[in-house]
């Protein structure tokens, strides 16, 4: 499980990483809060901000039932891949938002074989 708690721990803190840049673009383009619009650049770190609290809503669940009902190493691994996924998505979003798909995608792959390798593991030990 020590696995699953670094990961867990690197995800969470790959969040506060993007939460402070959109803190510091606010402070660089004099955009207060609550306004969510202002400088490009402020706009594109917040979209990156959002998009990864609303990815880990599902990611964190899905490690945790998949290092509990199948195996924390395998889960651990596939949580670096989201990982690296959001870092491409990051990167991307900053260059051409149009271009962030491949980073999403990543990302949402390794959440869903998470899942249903999670689903499928219960199931198994179910019966």
């Amino acid at each position: 499980m020590e696995a699953t708690i670094i990961v867990t721990v690197l995800a969470l803190l790959q969040f506060i990483w993007f939460s402070l840049d959109v803190a510091a673009m606010r402070v660089k383009h004099g955009i207060k809060a609550p306004a969510i619009t202002g400088h490009a650049d402020f706009e594109r770190r917040f979209r990156i901000q959002q998009n990864t609290m609303e990815q880990l809503v599902v990611f964190v669940p899905a490690l945790w039932m998949h290092a509990l009902v199948a195996n924390p190493w395998w889960g651990a691994g596939v949580g670096l891949v989201y990982l690296a996924g959001r870092f491409i998505y990051r990167a991307a979003y900053f260059k051409d938002p149009s271009t962030r798909s491949n980073g999403f995608t990543i990302g949402f792959v390794a959440i869903a074989v998470l899942l249903i390798w999670a689903l499928v593991s219960a199931v198994i030990r179910l019966f």
